[in-house]
């Protein structure tokens, strides 16, 4: 991670002892929300990052799991808020002028916003934002809160940006004085060479660097702490070595500042009070339970039904440890005993069914998977796609704003501090009077589509009118206004009419 030098000296701030004890205190906080957070990972995300344990990579997770639904709706949740927020290979955002710009100004930036967005767009598409985006999309599904780890590459790579979903398990987030999740603690253990890696010329304790080097498989605990520090972020990585059996003292590997925090910290629903965001799966959880115990129970009753019970005399003659029921097999029994006979079935489960389809009904509309689902009908109406994403906007409106602010604008936001401070970009700032953000995804212009809509009703009734209506009609504002809501690139806006060339000799006599 790029850092900048240090700014200040060392306080008790800084103290890595200091730091490494408000991580295990804030650490601590969150192991009510642990057992929570591993319920809808066994039973809706499988391949998440345990909680209980480190884990295997590759390991089977799923012993617990007899039904799919939730799995499948989780997966397509987090792919259509991939496709409506960020589309992958696809414009999602712009750079327009902003209030404060004369008709003149805007003109003159509007091309250069629209290539430095371009620029911008260039380097999301060559980076692995979408697959980490949509690891991160599958953990706010799952838990409510997710971690977005944003990095720049090393010179010399595709892009200048470099992603990492952070496991909610290494995750511990705090609510900064705005009641964003600005505080971000970052536990996880790394190898000697990780540390190398990823915090290049990091100073080591010598009795560390010795039990790397003697086993290259030993791990250590590092905590990488990003602070408000004023308007600014403080950076601090700090090694603890006594968590791996070492006698040395917390050291600090790297430190800097960031006018931005690297961590894009964003959540589902927030409760009043509470500092990690809730889920649709935790709101579905009972149900993905009962579904669960369900199918479990069908197929335990399944398999009585298909092997039966059976009963035996104590004969002397039989063994049941030793009968196998295969086709052909020949059973001895005593004269005159009865041998192996069936146990009746003591009833049906039947109902089971009905009570499935029911359970899993309710888990696909909690995950919304009924409602954002693929069109079956491809001839539909124009009214028809009107009211189905006026329905999607709905449906995420408040989730959409809450994205909003704590993933897109600062995710973009440190797109353009890191592009402009490697002049990849101009040098201008995102700050809402000169410069504003234009998002440019399906759910962003769906919301703005009931708009359009009363403008276009407002345009053809005053058309019908004829006569003094369409004199209030301002034609080249509302083809500006038009264009804005339809999320048209800047550069194909004229805020100043184009002048009117001179009348020509023949013209002027004429008149």
């Amino acid at each position: 991670m790029a850092q900048s030098p240090k700014s200040k000296a060392p306080g008790k701030a800084d103290d890595p002892s200091a730091l490494v004890e408000r991580f295990r205190a804030a650490k601590a906080r969150r192991s009510v929300w642990e057992a929570h957070w591993q319920d809808c990972y066994d039973y809706a995300l499988p391949n998440g990052r345990p909680f209980n344990h480190a884990g295997t990579p590759g390991e089977r997770r799923v012993d617990r799991l007899f039904d799919g639904t939730a799995p499948d709706a989780v997966e397509q949740l987090a792919a259509s808020l991939l496709s409506q927020l960020t589309p992958p290979w696809s414009s999602w955002f712009g750079f327009v002028p902003g209030p404060d710009l004369s008709d003149a100004e805007r003109d003159r930036v509007a091309p250069m916003l629209d290539r430095a967005a371009g620029i911008v767009q260039s380097h999301f598409d060559r980076s692995n934002f979408a697959v980490e985006a949509h690891q991160a999309f599958l953990d706010l599904v799952t838990v409510g809160t997710a971690s977005l780890l944003m990095e720049e590459a090393a010179p010399g790579e595709a892009s200048s940006l470099r992603f990492t979903a952070v496991p909610m398990a290494e995750a511990v987030l705090e609510e900064g004085p705005h009641g964003r999740l600005d505080a971000t603690w970052r536990g996880s253990a790394l190898t000697l060479a990780e540390i190398g890696r990823r915090f290049p010329g990091a100073a080591l304790p010598p009795g560390v660097r010795r039990r790397g080097e003697d086993d290259p498989d030993a791990r250590f605990d590092v905590v990488e702490a990003v602070l408000p520090d004023g308007v600014a972020y403080r950076w601090t990585v700090v090694l603890d070595a006594s968590s791996s059996g070492g006698s040395e003292e917390a050291v600090t590997l790297a430190d800097g500042r960031f006018a931005q925090s690297p961590f894009v910290n964003f959540r589902w629903l927030k409760a009043p009070g509470e500092v990690y965001g809730r889920s649709p799966v935790m709101k579905a959880l009972p149900d993905i339970k009962t579904a669960n115990k369900v199918v479990e129970l069908v197929l335990k009753n399944a398999s009585i039904a298909v092997t039966g019970i059976w009963q035996a005399d104590d004969d002397g003659v039989l063994n049941p440890a030793a009968i196998r029921l295969v086709p052909g097999t020949i059973i001895p029994k005593a004269v005159g005993s009865a041998g192996l006979t069936p146990l009746a079935n003591p009833g049906r489960f039947d109902v089971s069914q009905l009570v499935l389809d029911d359970l899993r009904a309710r888990i696909r509309h909690a995950l919304l998977a009924d409602r954002l689902a693929p069109l079956n009908d491809a001839r539909m109406t124009a009214t028809e796609v009107l009211e189905r994403s006026a329905e999607v906007g709905r449906l995420l409106g408040a989730t959409y704003g809450r994205l909003q602010a704590e993933l897109l604008t600062p995710l973009l936001l440190r797109a353009v501090s890191i592009l402009r401070r490697r002049g990849e970009i101009p040098d201008f700032t995102v700050d809402g009077r000169l410069v504003e953000l234009q998002y440019r995804s399906p759910l962003a212009q769906a919301q703005g589509l009931r708009d359009v809509q009363a403008t276009l009703r407002w345009l053809d009734t005053a058309q019908r009118l004829g006569g003094g209506a369409l004199e209030t009609v301002d034609a080249a504002a509302t083809a500006r206004w038009l264009g804005e809501a339809f999320g048209v690139p800047a550069k194909l806006i004229r805020a100043q009419p184009a002048p009117k060339p001179a009348p020509g000799p023949a013209e002027a006599a004429h008149g």
